[in-house]
């Protein structure tokens, strides 16, 4: 069985107390666990205060067979600025990856080589009874990295194209699994956030068919209001509805503070925006298609 855990962004004491609350306990060889095996959705880097611990915590459990690990957005960001830099960790520019930055500044060998293994994390998982990836779950998306990019590390190629060419279908489709559906506002529709920024955008609630809804029913964890009217069919999305009887997917990615975190019987955001409201979220599950909200499990700092 399988704990999933949300995006730990740093927060190594928050996954600390979530691996003791699991029943894991710490070895030589890391946390581990008698009967179970914990899951990674991705985004384990940046913005907290104890990176470079957590990335230890985590990879020495993967190493040691004692969790899977996935790719999230901010890892492929920083392998992407990582390759463009040629290795040079000082040279990393985007705003988000600074803490990291920092904290592996004095450790540049040691940063190196938890590169060379963040690029052996596959960019999704289809675990007995259960699927994992981080931001979108796209049957099209994965029959393509799984017919295009190999098992096993990730050749610096494909993370060349994700920088180089956003439009090719590599890109297209590392992108929604990792960052998930996005609806582009039109050009004469003008939205205000409450920090007086207009957006151009918002994240979709990409398991639901699209039609009939406004744009606020449409949208998933934004921090502003969007209009309560129908979306006009002209410039209605496409989205990827996920079935009934699929598997229950599980994912972060979606800062999801005061959730509700079950979506639907079998969808399942697991982001409790760690440095939003300073907890971490997993799910405790037990091998039944429909998700239960007693299987979640919060801890908080």
């Amino acid at each position: 069985m399988y704990d999933i855990i949300g995006d730990v962004h740093g927060y190594a004491q928050l996954l600390k107390k979530m691996l003791l609350e699991l029943g894991y306990y710490k070895t030589s060889s890391g946390y581990s666990h008698p009967d179970r095996k914990a899951v990674f959705v991705g985004d384990f880097i940046n913005r907290g205060p104890s990176i470079r611990k957590t990335i230890r915590t985590i990879r020495t459990m993967v190493e040691n067979g004692n969790a899977f690990a996935i790719l999230g957005n901010h890892e492929i960001n920083i392998i992407i600025s990582h390759i463009k830099n040629k290795n040079n960790l000082l040279q990393q520019n985007d705003i988000s990856e600074l803490k990291t930055v920092n904290e592996f500044r004095e450790y540049p060998e040691e940063w190196n080589d938890h590169v060379k293994w963040l690029r052996t994390l596959p960019l999704f998982l289809e675990l007995e009874g259960l699927r994992v990836v981080h931001a979108c779950w796209s049957d099209e998306a994965v029959d393509f990295v799984k017919k295009n990019i190999p098992p096993g590390k990730i050749k610096k190629e494909v993370f060349k194209q994700l920088n180089k060419t956003p439009g090719s279908p590599v890109a297209r489709y590392i992108w929604l699994l990792t960052k998930g559906l996005q609806f582009k506002l039109p050009g004469d529709m003008k939205i205000i956030s409450n920090k007086g920024i207009s957006p151009r955008s918002f994240r979709m609630r990409w398991w639901e068919q699209p039609e009939g809804k406004t744009f606020e029913e449409l949208s998933f964890e934004n921090k502003y209001e969007l209009p309560h009217y129908t979306v006009p069919p002209q410039i209605m999305p496409d989205g990827l509805p996920y079935p009934d009887d699929a598997p229950p997917v599980f994912f972060g990615h979606y800062c999801r503070n005061n959730g509700p975190h079950i979506i639907r019987h079998n969808v399942c955001c697991i982001d409790s925006c760690v440095n939003g409201s300073k907890s971490l979220l997993a799910y405790r599950w037990d091998g039944k298609s429909t998700l239960s909200e007693s299987k979640l499990i919060k801890v908080k700092k």
